[in-house]
């Protein structure tokens, strides 16, 4: 094979192989999903229906992770003033980690008026990954406090995971990759007010920071550059066979 041609051969190489890890990187994968509530409310059992959305971000050595709810579930017989009603909630993981993270967030900023459903808050928390890979992120138990009573609301239809994470541990260690949905009972509806969520399980959490964006995308932009950086070798190379045969030849 003649040099030009060796050349032109060699800068497609490294062209095909930064495309190749480009096409690699990781993206989170994360879907709205209908949670069916039952809620144990001071009053009695109601139900509610919500579609429930999880979004994560890369934060620090870990991720910050928001649960948001589309539809307001459960009611008051009585108005709930500026800030009576407290919410928190429990995400539960799967795939490469197991347990529960804990999620907060602030009190109503608005009153809410008699028997209308009530509009939980944004609820957020950190996680902190103890195993590398993909970690799934389901709707667990809701905890409405208000009033000094406490309702509590459980999924009853067993929820598909709402977000998937492709996740790096701290020390490197890796865990199963396979992904897991959450469960529960119940229906949803009622005023109450609810305590804390859990924080049992494998995930750290904390409170705090700005609302994310999905998907780890700094993965994706370390790739990127792997590829670029793979691409500028290629060219390196074929660049220096070129002037070296110019060099023989003379």
């Amino acid at each position: 094979m003649s040099y030009p041609k060796r050349t032109a051969a060699l800068a497609s190489a490294a062209a095909l192989a930064g495309s190749a890890v480009l096409l690699a990187a990781p993206a989170a994968h994360a879907d709205v999903v209908d949670v069916n509530y039952r809620c144990q409310t001071p009053i009695g059992v109601k139900s509610a229906v919500s579609p429930i959305d999880i979004k994560g971000v890369k934060s620090g050595s870990g991720y910050r992770i928001t649960m948001s709810w589309q539809k307001g579930v459960s009611s008051s017989p009585v108005e709930l003033g500026k800030g009576a009603m407290s919410p928190s909630a429990t995400i539960r993981l799967g795939g490469a980690d197991s347990g529960a993270l804990a999620v907060s967030g602030p009190a109503n900023s608005t009153a809410i008026p008699a028997n209308t459903p009530i509009k939980i808050s944004d609820l957020s928390g950190t996680y902190t990954p103890k195993k590398s890979g993909k970690v799934t992120f389901t709707a667990g138990t809701l905890t409405i406090k208000a009033l000094g009573t406490t309702t509590t609301c459980t999924p009853t239809n067993s929820p598909k995971a709402s977000l998937t994470l492709d996740v790096t541990a701290a020390g490197g260690s890796t865990g199963d990759t396979s992904g897991s949905g959450g469960s529960g009972s119940g229906s949803g509806g009622g005023s109450g007010s609810g305590g804390s969520g859990s924080t049992a399980g494998s995930g750290d959490s904390s409170t705090g920071g700005q609302l994310p964006q999905t998907g780890p995308e700094d993965s994706a932009v370390a790739l990127g550059t792997l590829g670029g950086t793979v691409l500028l070798a290629g060219a390196a190379g074929a660049l220096w066979l070129t002037r070296r045969s110019q060099t023989a030849r003379r």
